[in-house]
């Protein structure tokens, strides 16, 4: 399999993947009061980006250079990376961290790298100014130039179903909280 067409796979599979790696990471969990919260302050870090994204892009209709978007190319796949985080520090488990980082690192990798082929096939040139000044993860302290008159919009971010990650989220943390108090 070449390397665009296995990008596109996992890119497809990211999410029902993370289904796989999810039980994993609950059956090694042992969770403590001080690793749930610790590991809920994380996780609702990388809702919030999230949510700031959603609310700010416009899938695939106009090249998103606003919000997280001035700071980082890939903020949902920043706030992924927080939303695992958060789950394997609540597992307080060594094993549930590795497992988070195997997922991360095989799954978002490929799949950055396939958002950044489409993004240059939808908007070649203003994605090739973009991509020059706005790195791909990791935020910069030197934000993209505003545009004019984008702000957050409540609607966009229903628009793109992002309830689901506070919905997922929510379930998650009930199951580790279930574990930690019942001890199962």
């Amino acid at each position: 399999m070449d390397k665009a067409k296995l990008s596109r796979t996992l890119y497809r599979w990211r999410v029902r993947a993370g289904l796989v790696f999810l039980p994993a990471l609950i059956l090694v969990a042992r969770p403590r009061p001080a690793s749930v919260i610790a590991g809920v302050a994380v996780c609702v870090l990388g809702l919030l980006i999230r949510a700031w994204a959603a609310g700010h892009i416009k899938k695939e209709k106009e090249l998103a250079v606003s919000g997280p978007y001035r700071y980082t190319r890939n903020p949902l796949y920043l706030g992924n990376f927080f939303l695992g985080l958060g789950v394997g520090i609540g597992t307080d488990s060594w094993a549930g961290l590795i497992i988070f980082a195997v997922y991360f690192l095989a799954f978002y990798p490929p799949v950055i790298l396939e958002e950044r082929e489409r993004m240059k096939r939808l908007f070649p040139a203003a994605y090739e100014d973009y991509r020059k000044k706005i790195p791909i993860f990791f935020p910069t302290l030197r934000p993209y130039p505003a545009a004019p008159g984008a702000k957050f919009s409540g609607a966009q971010y229903r628009k793109n179903h992002e309830q689901r990650a506070l919905v997922g989220s929510g379930i998650i943390w009930a199951i580790l909280m279930a574990r930690m108090l019942f001890k199962f």
